[in-house]
């Protein structure tokens, strides 16, 4: 996505709102399923107290930062993949 100092295309705009949907959807089912995984068992065995709310917190905090992980994650390899001039094409030759 070199445009050296020119505007993008529609198609690369699109291209770019397409990767951001789906890094944070994919980054929102991801952080869903550790919230899941590390709360879980304080809301399926009804555990309370102080552990309730440690198994929460630190599913909240992980939750968090998987989320975070993933979107940049996903952004970065979007702008290093680079865009080939002639969809399509596998080879410049061609």
């Amino acid at each position: 996505m070199e445009t050296y100092g020119g505007r993008r295309t529609q198609g690369e705009r699109d291209a770019i709102t397409v990767e951001i949907g789906y890094a944070l959807c994919s980054a929102a089912f991801a952080a869903a399923v550790v919230f899941g995984a590390v709360a879980g068992p304080a809301y399926v065995f009804g555990l309370t107290g102080v552990v309730r709310s440690a198994l929460v917190g630190a599913g909240a905090v992980l939750a968090v930062a998987v989320f975070a992980v993933r979107v940049v994650s996903v952004l970065v390899r979007f702008t290093r993949a680079g865009q080939p001039s002639q969809p399509g094409r596998t080879n410049p030759d061609s």
